[in-house]
């Protein structure tokens, strides 16, 4: 018989046990409550087919539609955590970079105070520099995963690999992470006293 399963192109079809013997033999019951509650039930029905059957391996379909994709759950949870260190190191990179540009230009920034730029044009210049390095990243990242989505596939459930709200979510996300992680080299850049900082070399 064809056509049993639309996921599966190849023929297939039911013949009795008594045509084709196995080895083994499942039994499923659908119930309206909980389903451990027929186990004691179940076990008789089958002791009174016949009382030498063995009877083991009784699951729930939640448990057996678990175990089917746990090497799937294991390598999204590898994923995650990996995807969440690297959200870490990319807000510790920004902050490193923006801190290590306002000690670096410290003299540019007080010449700047100096000749009449005020704090929240210093302010808007470091988040600025900040942000624009991060939708360059965001940029390359999103192409990349873009490119790398058919990779991952076999791995994903209920979701398109190329989902737009989940590509959204992600780009902002990793703007809002990196707007905090120039906020504060940006405000301790206001905060630079241009008599300090022309003596400073």
């Amino acid at each position: 018989m064809e056509g049993l399963s639309q996921d599966s192109k190849r023929v297939q079809g039911y013949f009795s046990f008594a045509q084709m013997p196995f080895t083994g033999m499942t039994v499923i019951a659908k119930a309206a409550g909980d389903p451990n509650q027929l186990i004691a039930a179940m076990r008789q029905q089958v002791k009174a087919v016949d009382p030498d059957q063995p009877i083991y391996n009784i699951r729930t379909m939640n448990e057996i539609r678990s175990d089917s994709v746990a090497p799937e759950r294991l390598n999204l949870t590898l994923l995650s955590i990996f995807a969440g260190i690297a959200l870490v190191l990319a807000v510790v990179g920004i902050y490193g970079v923006m801190s290590y540009s306002v000690t670096q230009r410290t003299h540019e920034i007080g010449i700047r105070m100096a000749i009449g730029a005020q704090p929240r044009d210093v302010f808007r210049m470091v988040i600025g520099q900040g942000m624009m390095l991060t939708l360059v990243g965001i940029a390359c990242g999103l192409a990349g995963a873009f490119g790398l989505t058919r990779l991952m596939s076999t791995m994903l459930f209920g979701v398109e690999p190329t989902d737009p709200a989940t590509f959204a979510v992600i780009a902002s996300l990793v703007t809002g992470v990196a707007l905090i992680a120039c906020y504060i080299p940006g405000r301790r850049a206001t905060k630079v006293d241009p008599v300090v900082s022309l003596r400073y070399e």
